[in-house]
């Protein structure tokens, strides 16, 4: 195994994953604001179990789903299609698309708690002063609740740093164009390269704890008065 390689797979999922989490950004955000303001009874537990789901589902079962979904037999499909240009399935994209569902639900635990967190008390003081709930939730609301939403970022980018279940259906493992971390990991140890697969490994793990420790640092330094 060269360094060529390794550096190749390395990319190619800090690819997927940062634009899966660049994808559910804005509807992260606006879920968890929805979640932690919505005071309707019965449609809040049924939006975050659902929004919950792939989290204790098998991840094959998600990929399944997704392989449905994302067929030329569904409109979705047909629609994800146009607007790529070109296929989905057994692409990049589609493995971009599977590490977005998968982390969605910790950008929008995340996202939930940050806004939780922000004192209505400060809202409605802006409000008194005169500002509209659009100056409002950009100066006041959003600032506080960015650390939450930060927090959520971060491990939903981890998350897809190391997706593997539901990519391995949606995406295949095509060595160069679809072949993520965990995807390799799985590929050398089915041909018995163990050696390589450990390789492979300690370059996730390097990724996974690079990203939260450098998150966490940034983060108790935002908390500093």
């Amino acid at each position: 195994m060269t360094s060529t390689e390794i550096l190749t797979v390395t990319l190619l999922t800090a690819r997927v994953s940062l634009v899966a989490t660049a994808a559910i950004l804005l509807p992260g955000v606006a879920v968890g604001f929805f979640l932690a303001r919505a005071r309707f009874r019965l449609l809040k537990p049924f939006l975050r179990t659902l929004v919950s789901l792939p989290m204790v589902l098998p991840p094959v079962a998600v990929g399944l789903l997704l392989l449905e979904a994302l067929s030329l037999e569904a409109a979705l499909g047909r629609a994800i299609e146009a607007l790529a240009g070109g296929p989905v399935l057994l692409t990049w994209r589609a493995a971009a698309i599977a590490a977005a569902v998968m982390s969605f639900p910790l950008l929008v635990l995340g996202a939930e708690q940050g806004f939780a967190s922000v004192p209505r008390r400060l809202e409605d003081v802006a409000t008194t002063l005169g500002a509209t709930r659009r100056r409002v939730f950009f100066r006041v609301t959003l600032p506080i609740a960015s650390r939450g939403i930060l927090y959520g970022l971060v491990f939903a980018f981890a998350r897809g740093l190391g997706e593997f279940g539901a990519t391995a259906l949606v995406a295949g493992h095509i060595p160069g164009e679809t072949e993520t971390l965990s995807l390799a990991i799985y590929g050398r140890i089915r041909e018995f390269r163990d050696a390589d697969a450990a390789v492979f490994c300690a370059v996730s793990l390097l990724l996974a704890f690079a990203t939260t420790f450098l998150a966490e640092r940034f983060l108790k330094r935002e908390r500093r008065p």
